[in-house]
């Protein structure tokens, strides 16, 4: 039996994978009858449960796939979108403690609990079910990229219109190549353009894949559905174990295939452009640099703090190491950038550069170039593992919002068996938008522009309220509203305005083909004819409203370099929230000092032991709240940094040694790789 060029074996494993999640969502239902059961497994996870969360949930195939794309695209510089986490490993190690310390169930609770606002916890809880499909969209459609990739139609059975668009992918990449070279002539220049013109539209492919996609999104939807329905945390958690043996192997799947393939390791040096291979330099599209490593540092750590499934991660944990060793499933996602990143460079040395029309399909089509019978189905069923945990926290995190967050403030009375059963209705929905919202997405690489920022009002201010004594709900409330329409709302429908999209001063072309000053993709008014005016493509494309507005602030955006706009954008994104929230807070009266002493006390709390010290420990600080005032760091202020104490310091210094080794590690690998 066969299904494109997937053989017996390889359906096989796909199948047997997909038996023994929902057997482990069976086994674990019996535990998941009340919310704490359902949400957080009890808080009852070990130091082995926590890595596995955290590798897991951090180490998703999208990772892997927009890695290797951007890779195949930049060369190693492009690994820093997804690499420039390895600075934030240290800074997790006391992250995890504070959302395990905070003692609630979601993070819309801090909100009511930190200013007892029932309206800011209803809203974060709204607008996270809200960008939900955004995540879990991007998590289906890696599935379906490399899916579609490996499963492809034979070109006996293309359709007209399908040969056509293939026939054309393959005359513009020769014409790229001639162009390359100077050899296009003047009357193949026209043809040229329409072509790249049909590709920024998306008209033109490398291959025709045979699965139905919105098939194949219903059916990976249900998988992951049942089982999380019906085990919760519990479910997700020794899941994990499974999943993420499965994500390292695919991993390393395609290395020593892709290495026998090319020749073997010193092919690389002489197939791929040494450019490629510096990792600190600058790359060929001139995308990133150590400014921009900067700037998309700055809103990793920010939009991370706002994440709906830190509680539920974090707050699952038995203690605070417990919470804190999850860093280590961090580490090992680290290591797996790496492999992903010389996976893109064996990409060029297989296919060459520019060789493929989507470049987002370079994981795929190295597995349907590579792999045989069998190791395609590990690469699938690793592809399904990595995203079934990634969508598993998030439909999660989502339903405890709905429940305890929405429906409990409508109907406070529900019992736990009720609030356990809406969230399971709450999972299926959530999965159904994730579903809808993968049939809209573009590139991933504007996908990725989307997750990087879509949780940053919220993670400025749930940042604040860690730090800040003196933070204000109005302040949130303004920082939410004023970033959420700077950073999303504006930049993503400017381009569905016709006259917007057509607006000569917002529709400039920049020195790269396709791409603008303020938009992500220009495409011709008309597409037959080659001198109309550039106008903006609909979609997913970015309006960069931080460059306008440094425009109209006398700034000559126009003549940087895509590099310069695109650190100027994620600086601007990163700090704005930040400035909303210091300058109203400063204007607006100080919230509640009782409770906000009472909450700041439980902060300095260290986790109990046993239920017994946890609860003896709480009475205490809410008898005497500023019992550990003299750990702060600044005790007269109103900055709640705390001096470290010898984990601190350890545990800190240990995994500054590691994020340095790995960095070392990766430079060393290159460097033996290159001329």
């Amino acid at each position: 039996m066969t299904y494109g060029s997937l053989q017996t074996i390889d359906l096989a494993i796909i199948a047997g994978y997909l038996v023994a999640v929902l057997v482990i969502g069976f086994r674990a239902a019996r535990g998941a009858s009340s919310e704490e059961g359902f949400f957080l497994a009890g808080r009852k996870l070990g130091k082995l449960y926590q890595f596995f969360l955290n590798f897991g949930n951090a180490t998703e195939p999208q990772g892997a796939v927009s890695t290797a794309s951007f890779v195949y695209q930049q060369g190693a510089p492009g690994s820093w979108l997804s690499f420039q986490t390895v600075f934030m490993n240290p800074y997790f190690w006391f992250m995890n403690v504070w959302f395990r310390r905070v003692r609630l169930t979601t993070l819309a609770d801090l909100f009511e609990d930190r200013f007892a606002s029932r309206g800011l916890s209803f809203f974060y809880a709204l607008f996270q079910i809200l960008v939900a499909g955004v995540f879990l969209g991007f998590g289906n459609v890696t599935a379906f990229k490399i899916a579609s990739s490996l499963v492809v139609k034979p070109e006996a059975s293309w359709t007209a219109a399908e040969r056509v668009a293939v026939e054309g992918y393959r005359e513009l990449k020769g014409l790229e190549k001639q162009a390359a070279t100077g050899g296009v002539a003047d009357g193949e220049k026209a043809r040229l353009g329409a072509l790249r013109d049909r590709s920024a539209r998306g008209e033109l492919r490398s291959y025709v894949p045979m699965l139905n996609e919105l098939l194949f999104y219903i059916i990976f939807g249900v998988v992951v559905g049942a089982y999380i329905v019906l085990g919760g945390m519990s479910a997700a958690a020794v899941n994990e174990g499974l999943q993420s043996v499965l994500i390292i192997v695919f991993s390393l799947l395609l290395i020593p295939t892709g290495l026998h393939a090319i020749g073997g390791w010193g092919e690389l040096a002489k197939r791929v452009p040494a450019r490629m291979f510096d990792l600190l330099g600058a790359s060929g599209t001139d995308q990133f640099s150590v400014v921009a490593l900067g700037a998309i540092l700055l809103v990793s750590v920010v939009q991370n703090a706002g994440l709906s499934h830190n509680m539920g991660i974090c707050g699952s944990a038995k203690n605070e190491l417990a919470a804190r060793c999850g860093v280590s499933g961090n580490y090992l996602k680290r290591l797996m950038i790496i492999l992903w990143a010389f996976a893109g460079l064996i990409a060029v040395a297989l296919f060459g550069v520019g060789g493929l029309a989507d470049p987002d399909t370079a994981w795929g089509a190295m597995s349907n170039e590579l792999l045989g019978p069998g190791l395609i189905g590990l690469m699938l069923a690793g592809v399904l593992a990595g995203t079934m945990s990634t969508l598993a926290a998030k439909a999660l995190a989502i339903a405890s919002l709905f429940v305890r967050n929405v429906y409990r403030q409508i109907w406070p009375n529900i019992s736990q068996a009720q609030g356990v059963f809406y969230a399971r209705g709450t999972i299926v929905v959530v999965l159904l938008m994730g579903t809808l919202s993968a049939l809209m997405m573009g590139s991933f690489f504007s996908i990725l522009k989307i997750v990087l920022t879509v949780n940053l009002p919220f993670g400025a201010a749930v940042l604040m309220i860690f730090w800040w004594r003196r933070v204000t709900a109005p302040a949130v409330w303004c920082c939410v509203l004023l970033s959420t329409l700077v950073i999303l709302i504006v930049p993503y429908t400017v381009s569905t305005v016709p006259a917007l999209a057509a607006k000569a001063s917002l529709a400039q072309m920049s020195t790269k083909p396709g791409t603008g000053v303020y938009f992500d993709t220009l495409v011709r008014q008309r597409a037959d004819d080659a001198l109309s005016p550039w106008v903006a493509k609909g979609g997913l494309n970015r309006f960069n409203v931080e460059a306008w507005l440094l425009a109209k602030g006398g700034w000559a955006v126009e003549t940087w370099t895509p590099n310069q706009r695109f650190s100027a954008q994620f600086f601007f994104d990163g700090l704005f929230p930040f400035v909303v929230l210091v300058v109203v807070s400063l204007l607006t009266k100080h919230a509640d000092p009782e409770r906000v002493a009472r909450f700041y006390g439980k902060m300095k709390t260290p986790v109990g032991a046993t239920p017994e010290l946890e609860a003896a420990a709480l009475l205490e600080t809410v008898r005497n709240p500023g019992r550990f005032d003299e750990t702060k760091l600044w005790p007269n202020s109103s900055w709640e940094f705390c001096r470290w104490d010898r984990e601190d310091t350890l545990g800190f210094l240990v995994c500054v040694a590691l994020s340095g080794a790995i960095i070392g590690l990766f430079i060393f690998g290159l460097k033996a790789a290159g001329p």
